[in-house]
Parts: C-alpha cells; structure tokens; sequence
C-alpha cells in the first residue's frame, strides 16, 4: 500500500521523469556500547524495508569527509567498495560525558544502503587520533540470507505529502517524524511541518535550493500530549521516545530508541529526519546523519528546526561556548572535522581561506571580553528561570534580549561583516574559531554564514546533484 503511495504520486506528478526500478533498501541494525575508553559491536538483525532505496545509484559514495563515522559496503569477495556515507551518532557523543568515565552503556544503531546483487561486508569506519577514518567493526551480509526479515507490518500512519519536488532519488527526502502528538493533534501537527518546512526554504542556501528537496511528514498517535521532561517529573510514553534531559541537559532533546524510530521512518522515503516534539519548552538537538529534533511550538521553533537541522544535515558545529553541555573537554585541540569550526594550527591553511579577504587579521578581533561578560550573567538569568520553572514564556522573552545585546555589541565590530578566524566555538572559549561574528550555528540569528552555506550545499549536491548552470 504504501510502496504504491508513493510510484503513484511520483509518476503523476512527474511523467517525465520515469526512472528505472531501484533496488531495495537494506537496513543493518546493531548495538554499539562501550565507554570512555572501548567500544564494541555487535548484529542484531538484517531486514529489506518496505519502500525502495530513494537515493540515487549514481551516487553512491562520499566524499565530503564528514562526521566521526563511516559506514562502507564492499563486495564480499573483491572488497571494492559498492556504498559509503559519512555520520555520527549518539554513542560518539555520550562516550565523552564524565557518565562514560564510570561504566558502559548499549546504544541501538543502523545503517541503511541500497540492496546488493551479491554478498557484502559491512565496515563501520571511525576517526582516528589522527582524524583518519580506520576500520572499528565488519560484517559478512548476505541479503537474500534465510534470516533477513523481509515481511514488515502494516504502516502505523499514512505518511502525507508536505513539498513533492521529484521523484526521491534525484531529490533529498526529509522526513518530519511527530512525536507527543495525540489522534486529535493530527491536524496540530501537519500545521507545524508545513510551517517550519516553509520557513527552512526561506533561509539561505535551502531557499535557493528547494526544489531539490522532498518533504514528508509522519506521526504515530500517542495517548498523551507531549513527550517527556523527567527534570520536572513528566513521563509519558510516546512512539518514538523521544524525551528532554539528554545526558543531563535540560535542553537536549533525543530519541535513545533508535529501532523505534526506524521502524516507524522506514513507512515514508527519507535519507534526513527531524522530529518535532509537541512541546512549548525550549530544546532541540542534531546528530549527523541521524537525526535533529525540535520543540514545535517553542516561540523560537522556527530557529531550532533549522539550527538542529545543521548539525544533522551538514554536520556543522555549534559556534557558540557560553552555554553549559555536557560533554566533557579532552583539552586537546584537534583539527574538527566539522567545516565551520577550526584550531587555527596553520592560519595559511584555513579550511574556508577561499572567503578571507586580504587584509583580515587572522585571529580575527572581535569584542569578546564584553560579550562574555554579558553572557556570565545571562546564563546566570536563564539558568534561575529554569530552576524556578518560570512560564516559557520568560525564557522567550530573555532570549530576545540576549539577542538585541548581541546585535548592538557586534554592530559596531570593524569586522562584522567579515569572513575571518572568531576564537570562541566549539563548545570552547580559546583555541578554537568560527568563520563569521555571527551565524544560526552561533546565536539564534537568522542566518547562516558563507561558510555553513558552503557545508549545507555540499551535501544537497552529494544527495541531489549540483544545481544545472543558468
């Protein structure tokens, strides 16, 4: 039923475009657990989903040398390499919280890729010492084996339509998966995708480029409204887990359920999701190549669907240091692979030297000591709002004035408008640099830097092709 959904609505609306039948898609789901300091791997299952693979065979391989992970499918016999793609996850980030240094924890995984008319092995690839990618797991997979799961059930929604620009795999599919959403908030939560979905295609370079993009949207029913906030003492169950509190944040929002989240996404065509959780407090979260979440009706929704979306789509780092995380500093400052964010070792070589116009100083001067010193006491504000459980609607309220602050302070910098080094990012408030004063990946302005531009569209080319030439 909805295999059919979906070449129905293609072939109508797009005659021309008729493509030839793609392979299944295949879905490899694993445990990855350990700790600080070790990690292991271990096959769950091997299943064929139920809609074809919507990527495009023609490009099968990455190469933008993101994330910490990479997943490569080769022919079992041969070893050449069939598929790869580049991502994180969320064991990669839980790995450095100080609950990492004290025991080990499972984490459900997968990874999908396009069936092979042979027997494959799996390698999952992570980043070295060196930031190199090196084996750290492999599978023998034969996908016609007996124990591959092939029978799925039926689909617990109907996923609808919300931006049909092709067929999916010339295209980018972006899944918005609901979660916390009653049977009577169905309607509440089209409104939402269809909202913030407009919103994202009005922020440069996904303005520019949305016609290469797909949008679906998906929500199983829940019982109760909203999804869970165990600092406060609200537990609900909800389809897809997702909850607030991750690793102890008040704001970081994730599903740690990942097969959940699989089983439901593998209904609708999709090689992006985020989740929209029907929540006014502020949170969100993004892991690349996985997934992004955030708080729908949130008054600053419209900026943490699309910043989440940059660290799940792009990769791109946070910019900002001055609020609190819980991940742990290593102390080192390695190279990220992140192309937003350096440790300006070599400032000749700087990864977006292409945008440095000549006479930038590299560091680049930016009124720093005054934003922190603003920023002590703004965390110090927000931090009590949440403490006393104060209305969302004061942490509103402070964030604009956070914002304004922001505004005025940097409007007067030489190099506002400037490409250059900011130290400051990362998570750290020395030795690393962000390209722009500001940017969505910094603070909840509007805009994207040059830079962030540049990785988003990166990736829209790996997954849609570059845009044809005017």
């Amino acid at each position: 039923m909805i295999r059919s959904l979906f070449s129905l609505l293609a072939a109508c609306a797009f005659p021309a475009l008729a493509l030839a039948a793609q392979p299944a898609t295949v879905r490899l789901d694993y445990i990855h657990s350990g700790n600080a300091l070790s990690e292991q791997y271990a096959i769950e299952r091997v299943l064929i989903e139920p809609l074809p693979w919507p990527g495009d065979m023609a490009r099968p391989f990455d190469d933008t040398n993101r994330g910490n992970n990479r997943v490569e499918v080769a022919d079992a016999k041969t070893g050449d390499v069939l598929y790869s793609r580049d991502f994180s996850t969320v064991f990669g980030e839980w790995k450095t919280t100080e609950e990492a240094n004290k025991l080990s924890r499972g984490f459900h995984e997968s990874v999908r890729f396009p069936k092979p008319d042979r027997p494959v092995r799996v390698r999952i690839l992570k980043r070295d010492e060196r930031n190199q990618f090196s084996v750290a797991w492999s599978v023998d997979v034969d996908t016609d084996a007996q124990d591959v799961v092939r029978a799925q059930g039926p689909a617990p929604a109907r996923p609808i339509p919300i931006r049909v620009s092709g067929p999916s795999p010339r295209k980018v599919d972006l899944l918005v998966l609901g979660d916390g959403y009653t049977q009577a908030e169905m309607p509440k939560f089209e409104a939402a995708v269809r909202r913030l979905a407009q919103h994202l295609f009005e922020v440069s370079p996904f303005r520019e480029r949305a016609n290469d993009f797909n949008v679906w949207a998906l929500a199983v029913p829940t019982q109760e409204s909203g999804v869970s906030r165990p600092s406060t003492g609200v537990h609900h169950a909800s389809a897809l887990g997702t909850r607030y509190d991750i690793f102890g944040s008040e704001r970081y929002v994730l599903t740690l359920d990942n097969r959940a989240l699989r089983d439901i996404a593998q209904y609708a065509p999709y090689e992006f999701i985020e989740i929209l959780v029907n929540n006014d407090t502020y949170g969100g979260g993004g892991i690349f190549g996985q997934f992004s979440t955030a708080a729908a009706d949130n008054d600053w929704a419209d900026y943490l669907f699309v910043h989440e979306f940059g660290h799940h789509f792009a990769g791109l780092a946070d910019e900002y240091y001055t609020s609190p995380v819980a991940y742990q500093s290593s102390g080192a400052r390695m190279e990220p692979w992140e192309p937003n964010v350096t440790a300006l070792r070599d400032p000749a070589r700087l990864k977006w030297k292409q945008y440095v116009q000549a006479g930038t100083p590299l560091p680049t001067p930016w009124p720093k000591a005054e934003y922190e010193a603003y920023s002590r006491e703004y965390q110090k504000k927000r931090a009590a709002l949440r403490a006393a459980n104060r209305p969302e609607s004061e942490m509103s309220a402070l964030f604009r004035a956070d914002l304004a602050h922001s505004n005025a302070l940097f409007a007067q910098a030489r190099y506002r408008k400037a490409i250059g080094a900011f130290e400051g990012a990362n998570y750290e408030a020395t030795g690393y640099y962000r390209p722009a004063m500001q940017c969505i990946m910094f603070d909840r302005s509007g805009e994207f830097c040059p830079v962030c531009q540049d990785g988003i569209s990166d990736i829209i080319d790996l997954y849609a092709g570059r845009p044809a030439k005017k």
